[in-house]
């Protein structure tokens, strides 16, 4: 405790005595260090971010493997376990021993952000509107029945429609149905635009607002909204709803499902479509000094973003959290292991501090028929990152692009929640990777990917 000589371990635990009984001496030791930066007792501001939760209410074990899950379309799900299997979506287990382990964690957060896709990856017609609602309810309640008062900021995800993906840029059943089941979270004004168009914003403390968006209207797959220039005059109330909180001298939190920029798994793909990429960032460079935190989920795996400004300065940190379903195709290579996470912010600025990633080996915990969850890593830890401003995920990408940067491994091997650290991404793979984290608009990316190495990617100081 030296680098903090003004508060002792012991004066700290008087102060916040529930860890002395509930937390676990290296979350004591992690959580004063993050209370006393700079040498004096700042508790910081904490939030559980959970996503992609993909409830499969056919998960069952049988003897036939291809009849395990709905969600595996078939495939034998080999190594079928009481918490799951990485060709199926979550059982009811696995999403319960979630919010066990977060439910019994101290300190406990602020609020939660829960960035959306209740219902398993399953063809159309396994589903309809009110199974799709059904799914939705079932995770509401759930959550709520873990966390009775906490506040929840949820998003709707492209899963969370029927069919999937093709949400339209108006009033429907399924915004209205969600506009009823969030309304103990949500204030009318809120639930007013969230039935209207999936998006809503409200004060999640003084001073701190969350603007949750729809980035579903963006998203490529979405016929419904393919030729809309504005879905749902989401832009519009968007660019308006940044220019009152930065008259009210309000900071905000983005929250939406489908992130903003490219993907770090693929050459030259946005997540939405290219166009409204482009616009989403035009106005958040020019809110950047309202926005201090991105939040988002939809890809499955952990990764980092920095927003750049047109002169190459670093403005916004952007975040995407894993995913609590381990679901994958037969052919993919990798998958993730189930996670959530604790972030940290400071509690004057709201600036972004640290993350606390939680993930569940789910190998181990069939073979021992015991949900153990654990840390996987502390991100200012692993990267040695004195915070996770922008500068600061903008030096942490760019050592990623150096040939002997070790570090890069530990990102990769975060990005897969532990699957198989055997796995490597290398050359194209890493400049992928980097490129994204790197670069969210059109012109910033091409000029990175034509650097052909990351070497001379002409990456903008």
């Amino acid at each position: 405790m030296g680098r903090f000589p003004l508060l002792s371990l012991g004066g700290f635990l008087l102060m916040y005595p529930a860890l002395l009984v509930a937390a676990p001496a290296e979350d004591v030791r992690l959580f004063v260090r993050d209370a006393t930066r700079n040498g004096h007792l700042q508790l910081p501001g904490r939030f559980w971010h959970i996503t992609d939760l993909h409830l499969d209410a056919s998960y069952h074990l049988a003897d036939d493997p291809t009849k395990v899950c709905l969600s595996s379309k078939g495939a034998p799900a080999a190594n079928a376990g009481p918490y799951g299997d990485f060709l199926c979506d979550s059982p009811y287990s696995l999403i319960q021993s979630a919010f066990n382990h977060m439910n019994h964690m101290t300190p406990q957060a602020d609020f939660i952000i829960w960035t959306g896709d209740s219902p398993p990856h399953v063809p159309a017609f396994e589903l309809s509107t009110d199974l799709v609602i059904q799914a939705i309810g079932n995770m509401s309640e759930t959550i709520r029945g873990h966390f009775p008062t906490l506040p929840v900021f949820p998003a709707l995800g492209n899963h969370d429609y029927w069919p999937q993906d093709q949400m339209p840029g108006s009033a429907n059943a399924i915004y209205q149905a969600v506009a009823k089941l969030w309304a103990p979270w949500l204030q009318d004004e809120a639930l007013r635009t969230l039935g209207e168009g999936g998006f809503y914003s409200q004060l999640a403390r003084p001073g701190l607002r969350v603007i949750c968006l729809n980035t579903i209207l963006y998203y490529g797959p979405d016929k419904a909204t393919a030729n809309d220039t504005d879905p749902a005059g989401q832009f519009l109330w968007l660019q308006g709803t940044l220019e009152r909180a930065a008259q009210n001298l309000e900071k905000v939190f983005i929250i939406a499902h489908v992130p903003v920029g490219y993907l770090p798994f693929t050459r030259d793909v946005t997540a939405i479509r290219k166009r409204h990429n482009e616009r989403l960032v035009y106005i958040f460079r020019k809110y950047s000094h309202v926005i201090t935190g991105h939040f988002y989920g939809h890809t499955h795996r952990d990764s980092v973003m920095v927003l750049l400004d047109e002169e190459g300065k670093p403005v916004n940190s952007i975040f995407v959290s894993p995913a609590v379903t381990p679901i994958k195709s037969v052919s993919e290579p990798y998958s993730n292991n189930p996670a959530f996470r604790m972030a940290f912010y400071d509690a004057k600025d709201f600036s972004l501090l640290d993350i606390w990633q939680y993930y569940l080996n789910l190998t181990e915990a069939n073979e021992r028929r015991r949900a153990d969850w654990r840390r996987e890593y502390v991100m200012s830890e692993a990267f040695g990152l004195e915070d996770l401003r922008p500068q600061s995920l903008l030096q942490l990408a760019l050592s990623f692009r150096l040939p002997q940067a070790t570090s890069f491994d530990k990102y990769f091997s975060h990005f897969m929640v532990s699957y198989d650290e055997r796995i490597r991404c290398r050359d194209a793979c890493k400049l992928n990777q980097v490129c994204a984290m790197l670069h969210l608009d059109d012109r910033g990316y091409s000029k990175c990917l034509r650097g052909r190495s990351l070497q001379d990617s002409n990456v903008l100081l």
